[in-house]
Order: structure tokens, then sequence, then C-alpha cells
């Protein structure tokens, strides 16, 4: 099936409003705050009673705090509907026509949301600050591999200042971690780390890259190109840059997303190799190197209960 030719390819899905879309599939929303930018929903993809699924309308992003997971409109119909990505593709092709469903208008909502609500990225200096390096310590990760690829970057939201380690990519946004947040400054894109060579890896976040670094200290860096997705979502982005490779490595996310959008890359060719066999108990590569590839094993306490243990 050649996906390019689709009504509704990726990149449009992705771009697809996620009020309106959740809207046609049936979701009311339950509650609206921050000046009509915060929706609040019962969950479409679980049973609740209380709503703590959130769409934030600047962002186009939802979050499920019960499942503890989020991302675009395709990260979701993808759980919604528990399917495969070319799935997916026939299903939206079947089941609506382009002027169906809006497309988000990030615009009209900015305004609303104020200036104070945005994430302005105030000054990026070289990694210092201990509990940076400490969270480091925490991800398995060296801060001599860190060093290398991301910056201290301090960055304002509605007045406050926060400060994390920041990976860039190729249109100047920021991704940004700390052991408490998780952010992203605008413009989103993918990262490519490329020097012409034959073969690419595929990460979904700058952690897993991170730890590929710290798995393969004395690799040549020419020898291999790399990129994060930054989000598997972005992943139609790569391909572009992936077509100039003749061997593709996947280390993508054992979730929902990152399963799917692996099926999807092995279906477009055999340039395609699945490396999450490594990590195939675990989340991703970052939580096996943590673990160091050891399953924590429930044990019998001595009220009965089941607890785990390394």
């Amino acid at each position: 099936m050649d996906f390019t030719n689709e009504v509704f390819s990726l990149s449009r899905i992705r771009e697809l409003d996620l009020t309106y879309l959740l809207e046609m599939l049936g979701h009311d929303v339950v509650s609206r705050k921050k000046n009509d930018t915060d929706y609040w929903y019962l969950s479409p993809l679980r049973n609740e009673r209380t709503a703590s699924f959130h769409v934030d309308r600047t962002a186009n992003e939802w979050y499920d705090f019960g499942l503890m997971a989020g991302g675009n409109p395709v990260d979701f119909l993808l759980r919604y509907h528990g399917c495969s990505v070319s799935q997916l593709l026939d299903r939206m092709n079947l089941s609506f026509s382009p002027d169906q469903l809006y497309l988000h208008e990030p615009e009209l909502h900015e305004g609303r949301a104020g200036i104070d609500s945005k994430l302005l990225v105030k000054e990026v200096l070289p990694l210092y600050a201990y509990p940076l390096k400490n969270y480091l310590h925490e991800r398995s990760i060296p801060v001599s591999v860190a060093d290398s690829f991301c910056k201290e970057v301090s960055y304002e939201i509605g007045g406050r200042t926060y400060y994390g380690i920041g990976f860039q990519n190729d249109s100047g946004g920021w991704e940004i971690r700390n052991k408490n947040f998780k952010q992203s400054s605008a413009p989103k894109d993918i990262t490519c780390l490329g020097s012409g060579a034959a073969s690419a890896h595929v990460f979904e976040g700058f952690m897993d890259f991170l730890s590929y670094q710290a798995l393969h200290p004395y690799e040549d860096p020419r020898t291999v190109d790399f990129v994060v997705l930054n989000g598997a979502g972005l992943f139609d982005r790569a391909l572009p840059f992936l077509e100039q490779h003749s061997r593709v490595h996947l280390w993508l996310d054992r979730d929902v997303t990152g399963l799917a959008y692996r099926d999807y890359a092995l279906s477009l060719g055999d340039r395609f190799r699945d490396e999450s066999g490594l990590y195939g108990k675990f989340k991703d590569l970052n939580d096996w190197l943590r673990n160091k590839g050891e399953v924590k094993k429930p044990v019998l306490r001595l009220g009965g209960g089941l607890r785990s243990t390394g």
C-alpha cells in the first residue's frame, strides 16, 4: 500500500483538532479551564467516574492521568482503536472525508491562554546544576555522555523560572527533562544526527539515545547516523532522512504507540530492523539500562501480599 497517496496521511492526522475529533467520536467535554484552553474528559481509553483525561488546546496534545500516557492525535487514535498504523490510515479514509474533521489552529487558542502560560526559553548553558547531574545518574546516563549532546536550559512558565536537561531538535526547539517535569518548547520537530553513514538508529526520545551512547562508548560516530523522534508521532518526518540509509535500526518504546510504529516501519521494507527485543520486558532502552536488564520478580510477603524485588 502506498501510504503517501492516502487522503489522511500520518502528518494530516497528527494535525487534527483533538477536541473536535473527540466530539466526532462521541466524547463530550466535562469541564473547561484556563479560559477554554484546558479541556477535561472522562477517559475515552478506559472506564472512570472522575474526568482525568486532559487536552491542552494550545499544544493540541492529550494526557490520560490514569494511564500516565499522552501524545498527539495519532497516538490517541492508535490506542483508541487498538490498531496498527496502516489500519488506522485505512479506517480514517473509510470513515471520514477531508472536510469532516477540522485541523488544529494554534493561533486561535494562544491568545486566550495568554503569554504567561507559554514556555519561554531564557538561557542555554553547559550542564552544571547538581540536581540535573543527579537525575542523569538515576537514569544511568554518564554526565560525560550527556555533555556531548545536551545543554542546561533555563525556561519560564507563568512568570516562574525552571531549568532542565535540554536536547535540541532540527527546528531549534528543545525537549526539556528534569526529575519532576517533561516539557517541550516550540517548534516541535525531530533531531537528525548524520554524517552520511550507511546505517541509522532511530529512538523515540533522547534518554534512549543517550542510553545507546552510554552502551557504545567506543563506537566511531562516523560509522552510524541517528534520529531522535522526540515523540513517536513524528516518525513520518524522519522517513526522508531514513530513506538515505540501507539499514535502519529501530529502538522504539515497547508500548502501544511504539509497537505500532515499529510494525509500520517494518512493513515499509527490509532495511528496517527491530532492536527492541533486547529490552522486550521493559518499557524502553533506558528502562532496561536502569534495571541492568533484570526483571523484578514478585516475592511473597508475610501478610500474604506480593511486592517486587530486583
